[in-house]
């Protein structure tokens, strides 16, 4: 994903995903930098292969997947990073570990994993020195991450104002993590609830999560980047390693690397199907607002909103004007994305509507695993659920 795209917006599509290292039992294995020296005999942070790389994240016992470069088409995209799922999987099997979607590990305790230790730990001491990175926010979380490119500045700002729209919303058919330490959560998304809050320290980093619309580049880099540097600058921070655009924990940011909006607030899913689906939807959705000029709705609106969808998930009540709950709001915007899907796009948005019929991941895992619990303990219920996610990303199967 690095270097300056040359497409035109919404054209393709740069997926990066996260995934869980467990064993057979469920249990977490914090060796990444095992797996990476073991596979090219020395620390890297990532190896790249022909059509996608794989590395280190944050947290010790997560690897994560990106495509080299963008895909043209959705089915390039299931191919290619199916493909990398599958070659991954391969390469931490021979250190009995296999790979774990969604967006938490739902019984992992903080102490059962550690803070990436090699090449690039100094990025994550400057964050230490600041936070406390020893909780759920920090170690255990998995998000994919959507890309999409821009060329020219007022392309960048519509695409901007118009994913803040529909990030508010998402969570309610993305949120696929119901439970952590062995426990079913409070929230229908734990993984952002936990994100809100794991820069408190800094408030202006994350801001609202919903990001703010803005009105020219210039602008967000004034107000967003240049806010929350001069504050962390304010807390101590080590700010030539963390004034970065990337620092930005929105929910969409902009990676002018990349000249790319990076969508962050969908939690990562059980297949690369399914992020696909959700990635199509995405873009097609956006592909209307912008065709049709929306309104944008007022901030303090998607941010309530954006805070029920995290608890209540579709079932949650909101003041959109495009419903009075998070399911008809998703309704609408699944009606707006079938209209300007493209050819390649429309297979996979029956997938969506399917979760907005018949609930998001974090509402099926729960429910499961509690019909599961009231045959056996919950522990193995839960163990029995998660290792039908396993094969899922496996055989790139929704559950």
């Amino acid at each position: 994903m690095d270097g300056a795209f040359t497409y035109r917006p919404l054209e393709v599509l740069g997926p990066e995903h996260e995934f869980a290292l467990v064993n057979r039992d469920l249990q977490v294995l914090p060796i990444s930098d095992k797996i990476i020296k073991g596979y090219c005999g020395r620390m890297v942070n990532f190896i790249e292969l022909p059509e996608f790389s794989f590395g280190k994240e944050l947290q010790l016992h997560v690897m994560e997947i990106k495509a080299n470069q963008p895909f043209r088409s959705p089915s390039e995209f299931e191919e290619t990073m199916q493909s990398a799922v599958s070659t991954l999987n391969g390469i931490v099997q021979k250190h009995g570990a296999m790979l774990l979607g969604t967006g938490m590990h739902p019984l992992l305790r903080l102490h059962d994993t550690a803070v990436w230790p090699h090449y690039h730990r100094k990025i994550y001491d400057a964050y230490g020195r600041i936070f406390n990175l020893n909780q759920h926010g920090w170690l255990n979380i998995q998000s994919f991450h959507l890309n999409l490119p821009y060329q020219k500045e007022a392309d960048a700002i519509e695409i901007h104002n118009q994913l803040a729209n529909l990030c508010a919303y998402l969570p309610a058919i993305a949120a696929s993590s119901p439970i952590f330490e062995g426990k079913i959560g409070p929230d229908i998304d734990n993984r952002l609830q936990f994100y809100k809050a794991n820069q408190k320290e800094v408030p202006s980093i994350a801001g609202d999560v919903v990001p703010e619309y803005v009105s020219s580049l210039s602008q967000y880099k004034r107000d967003v980047i240049g806010r929350y540097s001069k504050d962390l600058a304010a807390a101590g921070a080590d700010t030539t390693l963390l004034n970065r655009e990337w620092v930005n924990s929105r929910g969409v940011i902009f990676r002018f690397d990349r000249c790319a909006l990076e969508v962050r607030v969908m939690d990562e899913q059980e297949c690369i199907k399914m992020d696909v689906a959700f990635a199509c939807f995405v873009r097609a959705a956006l592909r209307g607002l912008i065709a049709e000029k929306a309104d944008l709705v007022s901030h303090q609106v998607l941010v309530a909103d954006f805070n029920a969808v995290i608890k209540k998930g579709l079932a949650a009540n909101v003041s959109s004007p495009h419903g009075k709950t998070a399911r008809q709001v998703c309704q609408h915007y699944l009606k707006l994305a079938t209209q300007y899907a493209a050819g390649d796009e429309k297979k996979y948005l029956p997938l969506v509507k399917r979760r907005i019929e018949g609930g998001c991941l974090s509402e099926l895992i729960r429910t499961k695993v509690e019909r599961r619990a009231e045959k056996t303990v919950f522990h193995e219920a839960i163990a029995d659920v998660y290792s039908t996610l396993i094969n899922c990303l496996c055989n790139n199967e929704p559950f």
